[in-house]
């Protein structure tokens, strides 16, 4: 079986138990039972390959197995595993059963799983029904997840159960309506602004509203080595630990993922100082109201010096905050935004400004409009260089109309991806799609970074001949009359 076929294989086990929940409680809720599942069997049959493997490599001493498992990515005692809950299936309290085996797993890797499923409750009445029907619902997902074959193969390769929980959280996406853009970008998109910010060998990259990791798992993998170090902040508690598997799965053990909120505790701190990255990447939430504007005045890290943005939109507090994060004179920021980002004027006007003004701004990005679940709006990529050289332009590139059209959802085609990146590596004047514009013509524009003022996409309406349109006109007339004059003679036939 190649590796395509694991991958829908163990895809179509686990939606297939999706079923359990469906109609009970809402996606968006629901996930975090079917994917903590999901992890929790990963371990299991981590545990038992390696066991298999040590009980051969060692004639099965028990001792120098034992020794060997400690010092394993992760301990799972017997009694805390996937096994152990599938042969208590039965039992009249399986749902505090796994909440108990859930903190053990815990308690035995604090290290790396400290307060991961402190968020989830197995056991919850509110969520799963009363006792017979919670009991019901969570042996038939037991017995669903135990037909997975989650074991490693002869090279040890498991990466391919990242990437099924990664399409998993996807589907998920789908259909969790507006809670979506809490915890997913949608691929194609995190795929293109990873490119864009290009990862080095050696570079540090955060994501400082990180959400379920996808965006920066897939800019560690523009590095095309192990050579880097992944740092991610997020506020939602159950995202938090979608995140943490989703690094697991992936085998980025070393990631740094911290829950807490960005604007008003960041978590990166060095010798009482934001800690400084080497790229910083970030789908925030969309003008998010409540954002922390009460403590921006007073920030020790002075990230809101070009000033305040409203109360009521965000936006431009995580640009602040990850321009502020990014390494002088040489860090890269890539972050989705919606488009009011680029225009209102006021507060936001005068930070946008000020920015420009600075030199850091790079590049500004439209793309289609209904990329992303839970909202239609179109948004747009900013990307700002503190390496930039002075007089250097602003690229423009309008790629709002290069998409696959869906039912429901638009998607980036690889080829719209490659487009937009040589383009934004060519810097060169693209008819109808990208502009690079000097400073004076973005000041003479009072910095409204509007797409439409710099790249021209108005596309003239053919000429119409008006003799040959009138000949036409006279054509369907002189039939219409033709057409009259005859059901008119029917009509007096048939005595009307």
């Amino acid at each position: 079986m190649n590796q395509q076929q694991r991958k829908s294989e163990i895809f179509n086990v686990v939606w297939r138990a999706c079923d359990t929940f469906r109609g009970v409680i809402d996606p968006a809720m629901y996930k975090d039972y079917i994917l903590t599942m999901l992890f929790v069997k990963y371990l299991n049959d981590i545990r038992n390959y390696k066991l298999a493997e040590y009980d051969k490599k060692y004639g099965g001493d028990k001792l120098r197995i034992a020794r060997a498992m400690a010092r394993e990515r992760f301990i799972v005692d017997e009694d805390a595993s996937f096994d152990y809950l599938y042969e208590h299936r039965n039992d009249s309290d399986i749902g505090q059963t796994i909440n108990t085996v859930l903190e053990s797993i815990e308690d035995a890797n604090k290290a790396k799983l400290h307060n991961m499923f402190r968020n989830i409750d197995f056991n919850s009445k509110a969520n799963l029904g009363q006792t017979r029907q919670r009991n019901n619902r969570l042996k038939t997902l037991l017995e669903d997840f135990a037909g997975l074959d989650l074991k490693l193969d002869n090279n040890g390769d498991i990466d391919i159960i990242g990437d099924v929980y990664e399409y998993l959280i996807e589907k998920f996406a789908g259909s969790a309506g507006k809670k979506t853009g809490e915890f997913y970008t949608p691929a194609e998109v995190s795929e293109t602004l990873a490119r864009l910010v290009a990862p080095k060998k050696g570079d540090r990259i955060c994501d400082p509203a990180c959400g379920s990791g996808s965006l920066l798992i897939r800019a560690g993998k523009q590095v095309g080595s192990d050579d880097f170090a992944l740092y991610g902040q997020e506020m939602n508690g159950s995202t938090w630990a979608l995140c943490k598997m989703n690094m697991f799965l992936h085998e980025v053990d070393s990631a740094h993922i911290e829950w807490e909120d960005t604007i008003r505790h960041p978590q990166f701190i060095e010798d009482d100082a934001l800690m400084k990255f080497d790229v910083v990447i970030a789908n925030p939430p969309f003008s998010l109201d409540k954002w922390g504007q009460e403590m921006a005045a007073e920030d020790r890290f002075a990230r809101f010096q070009r000033g305040i943005p409203p109360k009521s939109k965000g936006d431009w507090a995580f640009i602040s905050h990850m321009l502020a994060t990014a390494v002088e004179g040489a860090g890269r920021v890539g972050v989705v935004v919606p488009h009011g980002v680029l225009f209102r004027g006021g507060q936001e006007g005068k930070i946008r400004e000020a920015v420009i003004r600075e030199n850091l701004l790079d590049t500004v990005i439209g793309i289609p409009a209904n990329l992303f679940y839970g909202t239609g709006i179109p948004a747009a990529f900013m990307i700002f260089d503190k390496s930039r050289k002075p007089g250097q332009d602003i690229l423009f590139i309008d790629a709002s109309r290069d998409f696959e059209q869906s039912t429901n959802q638009n998607k980036l085609r690889p080829q719209d991806t490659e487009k937009i990146v040589k383009t934004f590596r060519k810097r060169q004047e693209v008819e109808k799609y990208a502009y690079p514009a000097s400073f004076e013509e973005v000041e003479e524009n009072e910095f409204n970074l509007n797409i439409p003022r710099y790249v021209d996409t108005f596309e003239p309406e053919p000429e119409i001949d008006i003799a040959a349109t009138q000949k036409e006109i006279e054509q369907i007339e002189a039939e219409l009359a033709e057409t009259q004059s005859k059901m008119n003679a029917y009509l007096k036939e048939l005595g009307f």
